[in-house]
């Protein structure tokens, strides 16, 4: 099931329509069913809580109101691997044996 700080796509109408992020989970009276709070992350933002069931959080089609509605999980995308120093590659020689030249910006007169 997906947890409070995961970021789902909701689909609206079976199409992409806005990022959120889920900010609570709470157990309704009825079994099986949730309370979930969730932030929209649109312009301005906005925070609704819906009623939902463990399949529907967990990416099951459902509907609100005959509309048709679904959330996928965002998955973040792996973080780049930095080379070690020992990896890069020297800078290209520009004929001063490995010596830079700081050229100082002077305003024209």
């Amino acid at each position: 099931m997906a947890k409070e700080g995961d970021v789902v796509l909701v689909h609206y109408q079976d199409k992409p329509a806005v990022f959120a992020r889920i900010e609570l989970i709470e157990p309704d009276v009825k079994k099986d069913w949730y309370h979930v709070t969730l932030l929209l992350l649109t312009l301005p933002m906005q925070t609704v809580t819906w009623i939902l069931r463990e399949a529907y959080i967990n990416g099951d089609d459902f509907t609100m109101g005959g509309v048709p509605m679904r959330l996928e999980l965002v998955k973040a995308p792996p973080a780049p691997v930095e080379s070690t120093p020992e990896e890069k590659e020297p800078p290209a020689s520009s004929g001063n044996s490995g010596k830079l030249r700081v050229i100082p910006f002077k305003k024209p007169k």
